[in-house]
C-alpha cells in the first residue's frame, strides 16, 4: 500500500514523465507519432511478401493475422528494450533529486501503451479491410491489454534495475529478444508446431496474449479466458516480486551511476 500511496503523491511526476516519454520517442523527427503506424506497417508488408508468396503460407486473412502478432509484439519488445536503459539514462536526476525510482519504467511501459492503442488502429484498419467483421468480443481487448501491461511491468522492473549494475544486460537483451521472436506465435500459428517443440510455446505468456488478441479479432471468438486470468494471477505475483527486486537493487543506484 506504501507503494502506491508514494505512486499517488508523485502522480503529476509520473504523469509528466510518461508524456515526456511519448513526446521524447519522436522528437525531431519529421513525421513524429505517424511512426508508430509506419514501422509496424512497413514490418507486416515484408512478413506479408516473404511468407504467403515465398514460403507458401495459406494462413487464411493473413495480413490480420500478422497485425495481430507483430504489433503486440513490437509494443512488448520496444517497452522492454526502452526499460532497461531508463535508470542509466536518467542518471543525472537519480543521483541528485529523491523521487520513486520506480516512476522511470512505469512511465516508460506506461507511454509503450499509448503507442500500442495507437497502433490498434492498424488492427481495425486491416480487419475491416479484409473482410472480417468486428463482433462483440473486442469488448476484451482492455482485459488482455491489462495482462500484456503487467507482464512487460513485471519484465521492466528487474531489467531497469539489473542493468545498472550489469551493462551489459542491455545487449544480452536485444538478442534474446531476436530469439524470443521466433519462440513466439507471431509470423505461424501455433497449430503448425511439432508437439515435441510445443512446449517452448505453452511456456511463453507471449502465446497466450497474441493467441488472446487474435481470438477477438480474427477467429471472432472469447479468448481463453480461463487460462489469460491464470496467466494474470501468476504475473500479479511475479510483479509483487519483480518490484520488491528493484526496490532492494534502487538502494546503490546513485553509488554505481
Amino acid at each position: 500500500m506504501n507503494v502506491f500511496k508514494e505512486l499517488y503523491k508523485y502522480k503529476e511526476l509520473l504523469r509528466s514523465n510518461t508524456k515526456k516519454e511519448v513526446r521524447g520517442k519522436y522528437k525531431n523527427s519529421f513525421l513524429g507519432v505517424l511512426w508508430s503506424f509506419l514501422n509496424p506497417l512497413l514490418q507486416i508488408m515484408v512478413y506479408a511478401i516473404v511468407f504467403p508468396f515465398i514460403l507458401k503460407n495459406n494462413q487464411d486473412h493473413y495480413v490480420v493475422f500478422l497485425c495481430c502478432g507483430i504489433i503486440p509484439w513490437n509494443f512488448f519488445a520496444t517497452a522492454i528494450i526502452r526499460s532497461s536503459s531508463t535508470i542509466i539514462e536518467n542518471g543525472n536526476i537519480v543521483k541528485k533529486v529523491y523521487f520513486p525510482r520506480e516512476i522511470l519504467p512505469i512511465s516508460i511501459v506506461t507511454s509503450e501503451t499509448i503507442n500500442f492503442l495507437i497502433s490498434t488502429v492498424i488492427i481495425l484498419a486491416f480487419v475491416l479491410c479484409d473482410g472480417v467483421a468486428l463482433t462483440a468480443y473486442v469488448l476484451y481487448y482492455p482485459f488482455i491489454l491489462l495482462v500484456q501491461y503487467i507482464l512487460i511491468l513485471t519484465i521492466s522492473f528487474i531489467v531497469s534495475s539489473v542493468t545498472v549494475y550489469v551493462r551489459d544486460l542491455q545487449h544480452l537483451i536485444s538478442v534474446a529478444l531476436q530469439l524470443f521472436f521466433y519462440a513466439t506465435p507471431i509470423v505461424y500459428a501455433s497449430n503448425l508446431i511439432p508437439e515435441s517443440v510445443a512446449w517452448v510455446l505453452k511456456l511463453n505468456p507471449m502465446t497466450y496474449i497474441i493467441n488472446g488478441y487474435r481470438d477477438i479479432f480474427l477467429n471472432q471468438t472469447a479468448p481463453d479466458v480461463k487460462t489469460l486470468f491464470i496467466l494474470l494471477t501468476g504475473l500479479i505475483v511475479a510483479c509483487v516480486i519483480s518490484y520488491m527486486i528493484f526496490h532492494k537493487l534502487q538502494k546503490g543506484f546513485a553509488e554505481e551511476l
